[in-house]
């Protein structure tokens, strides 16, 4: 597995920590979403691992794609210079993390912005703690929602809720988060990744075959299993990618 630039990967026990490490907002481009996909296949063929943590160093969970500067991505996730979206696309590398077979758990200790709650939504549960905040501020920037989050966000809070952060544009609190339940778990700030450890150990001891197949059947039946592209002026433009359920298994 690996090497890896952008992310830290280690194991314990069953549980396996893959950690953001572009501090301290650890904004994303396709090769961060690259290097955690392919930390969560090689996961995904490990048998001695049964649940993923996904967490990350500094303040902010992951405050989105950068825009600021020359460097910065552009509306399509691209930098300045590559080539137009084809299978190397941002949010078409993010499928990947859609297809995901183990349970995912996300440690949101800080900012969750645009992409960045797109990235939360992947998981299938959210730890979190009052300090966090979560935003879907696509429409303040004049374009569709991305990372599949018209699908993510109102399968999980439902149609009402994600239409008022989508067109409102507005920052959420990590104890409204858990209120409206975007998050799962709420405790203090510096307990937020080992609650999010001991969620994953609990889900862990469990058996994996009926673990794999209940998440399989779910993610299935569910479009918390889509991902999107970005979408500058036309929500006809998403796309969704749903896993499919082995007979075998």
């Amino acid at each position: 597995m690996g090497p890896f630039k952008d992310i830290g990967v280690e194991k314990s026990g069953l549980v396996a920590l893959v950690e953001i490490r572009r501090p301290p907002n650890n904004f994303f481009d396709i090769e961060l979403i690259r290097e955690i996909a392919s930390a969560f296949e090689a996961f995904d063929e490990d048998a001695d691992c049964r649940a993923l943590v996904l967490a990350s160093q500094g303040k902010a969970f992951c405050a989105g794609a950068n825009f600021g500067d020359g460097s910065a991505l552009d509306r399509e996730g691209r930098r300045p210079g590559e080539p137009s979206p084809g299978v190397a696309h941002l949010y078409l590398e993010g499928n990947r993390l859609f297809r995901t077979k183990k349970p995912i758990i996300a440690a949101i200790q800080g900012a969750a912005v645009g992409g960045g709650l797109g990235l939360a939504m992947v998981a299938d549960f959210r730890v979190t703690c009052p300090e966090a905040r979560y935003c879907a501020n696509f429409t303040r920037l004049g374009f569709h929602p991305g990372f599949g989050l018209t699908v993510t966000l109102p399968a999980v809070i439902g149609p009402t809720k994600a239409a008022l952060m989508f067109y409102t544009s507005r920052r959420i609190s990590g104890t409204e988060a858990h209120a409206m339940g975007l998050a799962d778990v709420l405790v203090p700030q510096d307990q937020v990744r080992v609650a999010a450890m001991a969620l994953a150990n609990e889900i862990a001891e469990n058996a994996p075959l009926g673990l794999l197949a209940t998440r399989a059947t779910i993610g299935a039946i569910s479009p918390t299993g889509c991902a999107g592209r970005p979408n500058t002026n036309s929500a006809s433009k998403h796309a969704c990618v749903r896993p499919t359920i082995s007979r075998k298994a």
